[in-house]
């Protein structure tokens, strides 16, 4: 239970937002609209993301952390870049301030320990943002292999190279969403990592080819890149009485199952909602920091995904393999 006394139910849960770009800006328009929010308002240290933010939310806003948390949120959501989770998160929770960071929840393993005992030793919340939990397809998928024994799990998540590049490659930016499903799904830590990374356009691996092996002895393969024209989220898995199929894009998830010796079986389109991810996810994390319940996605959980993430990465220098051709390839504006 937080020890830090935070909204009743009368009054509302008031809540700020660090980071006023892409993601930040979502966060305040989500918890504008959420019943039983105050908005305290959006920092960002560039007038042009506070500019925007105002456009699109019309909240305040402030220039600097300090500022904000002076304004006395009861708790802050983290979208600002990854480097600046551990220096951001550490001043919230000082302050006894509720936090949610994004995914990943630092840039490494001992900065995300540093935020987990930090929120546990000031007794407040601490959730880390994997959205893609919260996506109906793949509650969905959750749902239908509960109580089945799990063989394999296969996770496509491709599409072109970003307009907006940030200094980490495909893995941190892309295969730790899938990193943490595998984990969710099996609820079994990864013990075994082999990956194959390549660098077509960018420094960093644009390709990853990872495959892993879970503890409870389940095999799951992830294939990820920057370098597919059109965006593509795919899950598969096998159970010894199920195989189930999702797009995470359509949220279309189809179950076959009562295999027959003769090859035959059935097949069924599964039930999915239409919930926005983000706005589970912030209504799953102020019910936590409402309750004092443990959030959907811990500090711990989202430190064991970034450790996975960086074992991935940790290979010798130069055996990322570069493209065979010669001359850079072209890519879509």
């Amino acid at each position: 239970m937080s020890t830090k006394s935070t909204a009743s139910n009368d009054r509302p849960l008031r809540v700020g937002v660090v980071g006023a770009g892409v993601m930040g800006t979502n966060h305040a328009r989500v918890l504008a609209g959420l019943p039983g929010v105050e908005l305290v308002g959006i920092v960002d240290p560039l007038p042009a993301h506070r500019t925007r933010a105002v456009e699109i939310v019309g909240c305040p806003t402030f220039e600097t952390l300090e500022e904000m948390l002076d304004a006395g949120p009861d708790a802050v959501t983290i979208a600002a870049p990854t480097h600046l989770h551990r220096d951001v998160a550490l001043a919230c929770i000082a302050r006894k301030i509720h936090v949610l960071v994004e995914k990943p929840i630092a840039t490494s393993v001992e900065e995300g320990n540093e935020i987990v005992n930090a929120a546990r030793n000031a007794g407040v919340t601490l959730m880390v943002g994997h959205v893609e939990r919260f996506n109906p397809a793949v509650a969905a998928i959750k749902q239908a292999i509960k109580d089945e024994e799990i063989l394999s799990i296969a996770i496509t998540r491709v599409g072109p190279f970003p307009p907006r590049m940030s200094n980490v490659g495909v893995v941190i930016d892309l295969a730790v969403h899938d990193i943490d499903l595998i984990r969710w799904f099996t609820e079994s830590d990864i013990v075994d990592v082999q990956p194959q990374l390549a660098s077509a356009v960018a420094e960093r691996e644009d390709i990853a080819l990872l495959q892993f092996r879970t503890a409870s002895g389940v095999l799951a393969h992830i294939n990820t890149n920057w370098l597919t024209p059109f965006k593509a989220r795919s899950v598969t898995v096998a159970t010894r009485g199920k195989y189930v199929q999702g797009d995470l894009l359509t949220r279309q998830v189809t179950e076959c199952f009562g295999f027959q010796r003769d090859g035959s079986y059935s097949m069924r389109h599964l039930s999915v909602g239409h919930d926005e991810p983000l706005r589970a996810e912030l209504v799953a994390f102020l019910d936590a920091v409402r309750t004092g319940n443990a959030p959907a996605v811990t500090g711990d959980e989202g430190v064991a995904s970034l450790e996975i993430a960086i074992k991935c990465l940790d290979v010798p220098t130069g055996s990322i393999a570069a493209p065979l051709r010669k001359g850079p390839r072209a890519v879509a504006s």
